[in-house]
């Protein structure tokens, strides 16, 4: 399973730092991806980083939220400064199954963390 943690309550302009760690299967070897999720709205993809450690942000949270993970800790990590309330949302990790250069699904998701940022 993969369990989140460290989302909170968090005035505009300050930081949090999710985690998310991998039990029962690895994810050494896989890319590993942050979505969020608010209230009335998609659910979206924010951010991964591929097996090589290749990472990607949406435009959103580009220069403020930083992607990285731990293989030796089995744990997926994102940083998030200078929070804005449009931030709020609950966030989820995926790992990431590529098929193909264009095909890949996701096999294994958290439970969620709720972020709330207070203006």
């Amino acid at each position: 399973q993969l369990v989140e943690t460290g989302g909170g309550v968090v005035p505009a302009g300050g930081s949090l730092r999710l985690s998310c760690a991998a039990s029962g299967f690895s994810l050494d070897g896989y890319a590993v991806d942050w979505f969020r999720q608010a209230p009335g709205k998609e659910r979206e993809r924010i951010s991964y980083v591929t097996s090589d450690d290749i990472v990607n942000y949406v435009d959103s949270v580009k220069g403020r939220f930083t992607i990285s993970r731990d293989n030796a800790k089995n744990t997926l990590y994102l940083q998030m400064t200078s929070l804005k309330s449009e931030d709020t949302a609950v966030y989820y990790c995926a790992r990431e199954v590529l098929v193909s250069s264009y095909y890949s699904f996701y096999d294994h998701w958290g439970q969620g963390t709720q972020v709330t940022v207070s203006s």
